[in-house]
């Protein structure tokens, strides 16, 4: 939600800052100071909205929980339709470039080819 909310403000405050002229009418539109001003006003109002209404944040705290816990556990689900489809080790396959090394081996380093 935080995150919509701060897309939205960056936005308008792109939207803002893009035209420059005048406005319908020939009316002088707003200028990118005052909207930056504006914008700040506006990130600190929805920043006490806490104090003002705290069921509100109640709320929204409940609610990212919730989505937390789905998306934890849809993730679990998903993780393991994929295990049980893919998840086989492929013994079938064999690289050449590293020799199989029993834990009672010690190997010793080659030295480079000059």
């Amino acid at each position: 939600m935080g995150f919509l909310i701060r897309t939205a403000f960056w936005f308008s405050l792109v939207l803002l800052l893009l035209p420059l002229g005048t406005g319908p009418d020939g009316e002088n539109s707003v200028s990118p100071l005052q909207a930056i001003f504006a914008a700040r006003e506006a990130v600190g109002d929805i920043a006490g909205i806490c104090e003002r209404k705290p069921d509100v944040c109640e709320t929204g705290k409940a609610a990212m929980q919730t989505i937390g816990v789905r998306a934890r556990e849809s993730a679990r689900i998903a993780y393991e339709a994929l295990d049980q489809q893919f998840g086989k080790p492929d013994t079938a396959t064999q690289t050449g470039s590293v020799p199989e090394v029993h834990n009672d081996q010690v190997v010793q380093p080659v030295a480079p080819a000059n």
